[in-house]
């Protein structure tokens, strides 16, 4: 007499056992022989033609992150981002069990690609600004505190340069410029263009790295009242909210060569994560799981209850 020990599998095992062996033998044997009983086999074997509510449950599931991966944006979400899209979809669970369904049909979120600190090119005879945003507690308000980077963009025709203006309380890009060289024009227009989009505070902290269009002229004239705020030399980490956004962006935005077939490409790509993904849709784990557009909005929505 054997036992489905002897197997080291589950019920589920022998009862594929019996199916397979009840021409030959009865399965009232066949589940005393392995040690199981008839009621489950019985229920297994009707599971099989209807499955049970869970099973159920879990193809409209595994259905609706296809469908959230179609999305061109959203593909490069994992289950710490597709649990909460699910619940507002009407589909709560658990991130474990969304994590157990995306392995099982191998769905997967786009990793974060190795970052590597580019060397900010520096102004020798430019005074820097201290850290001041080191020294600050966390902002309570949007407008209050900016942060603000200049990445490489990479296309067949040649490096493009990216400049973001960020507010820090909502994660917010405010402002942005690409452009075919490094200037400080560039970090111009994206601060005129975060004005034009959010009230600023008029001492508002403005952080960055010691790059010369940060110690600039025509830059600094832009500030006006503005706080200016720089991180350590080389201590790129100090501005680790704007490395954060960019390393976002070059995982979930660049095609997966890696680069851009022309600079028109990659100007309709960089507005359309931006402008329709980034700020307006894109769940931040900093925010509680939803967009920056959304946190923004109900921060403004608690105002008259507040006061």
């Amino acid at each position: 007499k054997k036992s489905r020990e002897h197997t080291g599998r589950g019920p589920a095992s022998g009862y594929a056992m019996i199916e397979a062996m009840r021409k030959d033998y009865s399965v009232c044997e066949l589940c005393g022989a392995l040690g199981l009983s008839r009621s489950g086999f019985y229920a297994w074997d009707t599971r099989k033609v209807a499955p049970g509510p869970r099973a159920v449950e879990n193809q409209r599931i595994v259905a609706e992150i296809k469908t959230i991966h179609a999305d061109r944006h959203m593909r490069c979400y994992g289950s710490p981002r597709i649990t909460p899209e699910l619940a507002e979809r009407g589909l709560p669970c658990g991130e474990n069990r969304v994590a157990r369904l995306m392995r099982k049909e191998g769905l997967r979120g786009k990793l974060r690609r190795p970052w590597r600190p580019k060397t900010t090119k520096t102004d020798s005879k430019a005074s820097p600004s201290p850290n001041l945003l080191k020294k600050e507690p966390a902002p309570t308000k949007p407008g209050e505190q900016l942060v603000a980077d200049i990445t490489y963009i990479p296309t067949e025709e040649g490096w493009m340069y990216l400049s973001v203006v960020m507010d820090l309380f909502s994660r917010l890009i405010l402002g942005w410029n690409l452009s075919c060289s490094l200037s400080a024009e560039q970090t111009v227009r994206a601060i005129d263009q975060a004005r034009l989009r959010l009230p600023i505070h008029p001492t508002a902290i403005f952080h960055s790295d010691r790059g010369c269009q940060y110690t600039s002229g025509p830059l600094r004239t832009a500030l006006g009242k503005w706080k200016q705020s720089m991180s350590a030399k080389g201590y790129c980490y100090d501005n680790a909210f704007a490395e954060s956004c960019f390393a976002s962006f070059k995982t979930e935005m660049l095609p997966d060569s890696g680069c851009f077939h022309n600079k028109k490409q990659a100007h309709c790509a960089i507005f359309d994560y931006i402008e329709c993904f980034y700020n307006r849709r894109r769940r931040h784990s900093s925010l509680g799981m939803i967009s920056p557009q959304r946190y923004l909005e109900q921060y403004y929505n608690l105002q008259p209850q507040l006061n």
